[in-house]
């Protein structure tokens, strides 16, 4: 009898590809969608914070309590920097490290408890045919980073970047396409780096996507502003692009950015998202707060910059110290409980920014409905802002098009009928 198989995943939509992957691989295991049902659980884990290392464990720990019997498989970048800790404990039954995710079909065949690191050089080339349980796809372009910011982990858990072939990539989004996806997210640790190893780059790439038959919304992951330049910009008014960019400042006070070794600086990053912006896109960022030497002084300014950038999305860490980083010995700390405050502060300011973009685009959206039940469905229009629409017909990975929307404080909400327009 075949055994059955769960998959949690934690943190980043690299994480989510990886995933996909590894379920694809799957063919002498069954794939459950019920924790409680499965023989082995395997733990795709983020480290890129304390508080991430805090949700792997804490999981680990719960299953065991509930299912002291399943077999619990640690894969992704936790692997890497707390999978020998946790092996050695006796908290896990396996380690696999990133490289070994294309075998784990004969991986969980063990039936003695392994420790399987692999390396951080390789690349996968699998080729995943279907997003299992979504409607749109994620695309893993690139690995790696070769950026060293000062407060970060995932270079020494994901180690250099290095680029997927054009022609794995390429194929991999027409047979998802064929599939009826029609949106793609390129993600990766660096996307914006893709191609640098391969004599090519991001709009190259994003060039040959659009060609491909069934393709009808491409999205990127995070983008340093330093990697978008002009042969980027010519193609914002293309019509297959998202009109939602991510772009990571992760602070905008230039003594923080100096001490947290960034490549960016204020008045550059001011005059990129204004751009953008000037071309009907809303622009989301990430940002650290609470690392050390953000005193008074620096986030004041930092606030009143917030204020004067287009921003719509934010992604906002409060900083965690991680072991091994440059950051970690710098000083003086920020209080934890003013952190928290800081984050607040700066999270409600984007926020009211949002309601105030979305209400200056309530027209001519077009919604990937994702999931839904009982006559209410959940999707993401081009804006990256989230849509819950009623409808007494079944939405689940239709493509509609929603007017005069409803909106609220709390998000952006319609109903669909019968003389809507719908593809």
């Amino acid at each position: 009898m075949e055994k059955k198989v769960y998959f949690k995943t934690f943190g980043c939509r690299t994480n989510q590809f990886d995933t996909q992957v590894m379920m694809s691989k799957l063919r002498e295991f069954r794939l459950s969608d019920v924790e409680a049902e499965a023989d082995i659980v395997v733990v795709n884990s983020c480290t890129v914070t304390n508080g991430a290392d805090s949700s792997v464990r804490n999981y680990i720990s719960s299953l065991k309590r509930k299912s002291p019997n399943t077999k619990v498989i640690l894969a992704g970048c936790g692997s890497h920097s707390k999978g020998e800790s946790l092996f050695a404990d006796k908290k896990v039954f396996g380690v696999m490290g990133h490289s070994e995710k294309e075998s784990i079909n004969e991986i969980l065949k063990n039936e003695k408890p392994f420790y399987e690191i692999g390396d951080l050089s390789h690349i996968d080339s699998t080729i995943v045919e279907d997003f299992i349980g979504k409607s749109r796809s994620f695309i893993k372009i690139q690995e790696g980073c070769d950026f060293e910011c000062s407060y970060c982990i995932i270079p020494s858990v994901r180690g250099s970047a290095r680029s997927h072939r054009e022609d794995t990539i390429l194929a991999q989004i027409a047979s998802l396409a064929s599939n009826g996806f029609g949106e793609f997210i390129l993600t990766g640790t660096n996307v914006g780096s893709y191609g640098l190893d391969h004599n090519t780059n991001i709009p190259k790439l994003l060039k040959k996507i659009s060609q491909i038959r069934g393709v009808r919304r491409i999205r990127l992951g995070s983008l340093e502003p330093m990697q978008i330049g002009d042969e980027f910009l010519e193609l914002l008014d293309e019509p297959w692009m998202a009109k939602h960019l991510h772009i990571a400042l992760q602070h905008t006070s230039d003594k923080m950015l100096k001490l947290m070794n960034r490549r960016n600086n204020y008045h550059s990053d001011f005059e990129l998202l204004h751009s953008i912006a000037s071309r009907g896109y809303a622009l989301g960022t990430d940002y650290i707060v609470g690392h050390a030497g953000e005193d008074e002084v620096e986030w004041t300014e930092a606030i009143d910059r917030i204020k004067q950038l287009p921003l719509t999305h934010i992604h906002a860490f409060s900083y965690s110290k991680r072991d091994n980083t440059v950051s970690a010995t710098m000083r003086p700390e920020i209080r934890g409980d003013k952190a928290k405050a800081r984050h607040r502060e700066i999270t409600a300011i984007v926020k009211a920014k949002n309601f105030a973009f979305r209400r200056e685009h309530r027209d001519n959206l077009e919604v990937l409905i994702e999931s839904g039940k009982d006559g209410v469905y959940q999707g993401l229009d081009q804006y990256f802002n989230r849509v819950s629409v009623t409808s007494d017909e079944d939405l689940n990975s239709n493509w509609i098009f929603l007017n005069n929307m409803e909106v609220t404080d709390a998000g952006n909400k319609a109903t669909y009928g019968f003389f809507d327009n719908k593809e």
